[in-house]
């Protein structure tokens, strides 16, 4: 079995449905959360924002993959395009600093 996979924008609609398939198949999982959500049983979540760089070391540690389903919408459309290229910038050197191995995007 594979490292740890980390699904960022696990409470989306297509992240719901990614974490029950990858738990469902026996894969270890975090899901990267800003506020408490429901998951499946023995899904790990991870407190986190990925506008604030401190909060991401600890849900990166142990991480093979990540599956980055983020876009930062949730303010409102003004400065979507600053917020959303801060969050990946902010992401992408974490998870270099992590050695994560191998990002899944969807755009």
């Amino acid at each position: 079995m594979a490292g740890t996979i980390l699904v960022a924008g696990a409470s989306g609609f297509i992240g719901q449905r990614l974490v029950r398939l990858l738990a469902a198949g026996g894969e270890r999982v975090r899901c990267l959360v800003r506020r408490d959500v429901p998951l499946p049983p023995g899904v790990e979540p991870a407190r986190g924002d990925l506008l604030e760089p401190l909060t991401l070391p600890t849900a990166l540690d142990g991480v093979d993959t990540v599956y980055y389903l983020v876009h930062s919408m949730a303010a409102g459309r003004a400065g979507f395009e600053q917020r959303d290229r801060s969050a990946a910038e902010n992401f992408a050197t974490a998870a270099s600093r992590a050695g994560v191995r191998r990002v899944i995007y969807l755009g």
